[in-house]
């Protein structure tokens, strides 16, 4: 009896842990906006996405989700499908290309005479009250002039789970790529 009884046991754990090991794989979606594609000639101005920065315990693999005002959980088994600061700027060169026409937007240096915007993530995350918050700063050196503006936007999901999350994470992200080609298509 005793046999049976670890050999059923062995055989639920072996079920419950199966499962667990189901592993979800998160990319941010880039957002699809009118407009032309930036394209090099004569007269283009060039930016250079120097950098997006995030925080240590945004960098790991796992989807981060807040569940108190003070407790954050990473998760284990809804990942990033490559780094979430990679992510960020290429989804951010992505958009700013298409929302500045007349501009050369690129993760690599560009020249000597080019714009440089670095981002600095310090949430990009769920939250136990069915809101996302993506928040930081960005800084722009602009003809040796430096123009530094802080972003925090808070957005409720729909709809619960992670797939969701991503997705509403990747509005706000797109919205804040929106401003900031806002505020450089401004530039003299």
């Amino acid at each position: 009896m005793k046999k049976w009884l670890t050999i059923a046991a062995a055989v639920v754990l072996t079920a419950c842990s199966s499962g667990a090991d189901n592993k979800s794989y998160y990319q941010l979606p880039v957002a699809t906006q009118a407009g032309g594609k930036s394209t090099a000639s004569q007269g283009s101005r060039l930016l250079w996405v120097e950098q997006v920065a995030v925080p240590d315990y945004l960098a790991g693999n796992g989807v981060v989700y807040q569940t108190s005002d003070v407790q954050y959980v990473i998760a284990s088994n809804n990942l990033w499908a490559s780094p979430l600061d990679q992510q960020l700027r290429n989804t951010l060169v992505a958009n700013l290309s298409s929302q500045l026409p007349g501009w050369v937007v690129a993760s690599q240096p560009l020249g000597s005479d080019q714009d440089t915007l670095s981002v600095n993530v310090t949430g990009f995350h769920g939250r136990y009250d069915g809101s996302v918050v993506v928040s930081g700063e960005w800084l722009l050196n602009h003809q040796g002039q430096l123009m530094k503006r802080p972003f925090h936007l808070e957005m409720k999901q729909k709809n619960d789970g992670y797939d969701e999350m991503v997705k509403v994470l990747a509005q706000g992200w797109a919205q804040e790529s929106t401003s900031i080609a806002r505020e450089i298509s401004r530039l003299p």
